[in-house]
C-alpha cells in the first residue's frame, strides 16, 4: 500500500486578516531619491554599504545617500528609545527609501 500525504499549498487562500498595513508605493525615480542607510553594526556593513552605494550610483547618478553613521548603531542597549527617534530622523533627511541592516 502506498503512503498518502496531506499536502498544503503555500499560496493558499488567506483565512485571516492580520492587520498588516499596505506597503507604500515604490520610489518612482531613484535618480532623485534620498536613501538612508541604517546599520546595526553586526555584519560587515562597513564593507557592504560602500559597494551598494557604488553600484547604485552607477545605475542612478542622481541618487543621494545618508551614510549609516548619520543615525548611528540602532542595535544598542536603549534600542527602543533609539528607534523611537527614527521617524523624525527620516523626515529630517527627506528620506525616500531606507537600506536597513545588511544581514548575517
Amino acid at each position: 500500500m502506498d503512503a498518502q500525504y496531506e499536502v498544503v499549498w503555500p499560496l493558499g487562500r488567506r483565512v485571516a486578516d492580520v492587520g498588516v498595513p499596505a506597503l507604500p508605493p515604490r520610489v518612482a525615480d531613484l535618480n532623485s531619491a534620498v536613501v538612508v542607510e541604517l546599520w546595526d553594526h553586526v555584519f560587515r556593513g562597513d564593507e557592504v554599504f560602500p559597494a551598494v552605494r557604488e553600484e547604485m550610483r552607477r545605475r542612478y547618478p542622481g541618487i543621494r545617500f545618508v551614510d549609516y553613521n548619520a543615525f548611528g548603531n540602532f542595535h544598542v542597549a536603549d534600542e527602543e528609545e533609539t528607534l523611537a527617534r527614527l521617524p523624525e530622523f527620516l523626515r529630517a533627511q527627506k528620506a525616500d527609501a531606507v537600506i536597513a541592516g545588511v544581514g548575517h
